[in-house]
């Protein structure tokens, strides 16, 4: 899969946690909190339903990098490779 793909999927998952969201208005490199509304249960739901469409384990820990879109790219590609 490529970055553009894996791109659109984590999108595709995060407009679906958060669907008053323009993903076209989202910046890679800043926090999803900093750029609208994304409590800790929608979090939580975007790192489960992450998980679960990649068929990956993501432990505690990893929750710090999935916090921007940047950070998710960066960990999928890690672990998807």
């Amino acid at each position: 899969m490529d970055q553009s793909e894996l791109r659109d999927q984590v999108l595709a998952i995060l407009t679906k946690i958060a669907p008053d969201i323009d993903a076209a208005d989202i910046k890679p490199e800043l926090a999803f909190r900093e750029q609208f509304d994304f409590d800790s249960m929608d979090f939580l739901n975007f790192c489960t339903a992450l998980s679960g469409h990649f068929g990956l384990a993501i432990e505690d820990r990893d929750y710090l990098r999935l916090g921007s879109l940047a950070g998710c790219l960066s960990f999928l590609g890690e672990r998807l490779r």
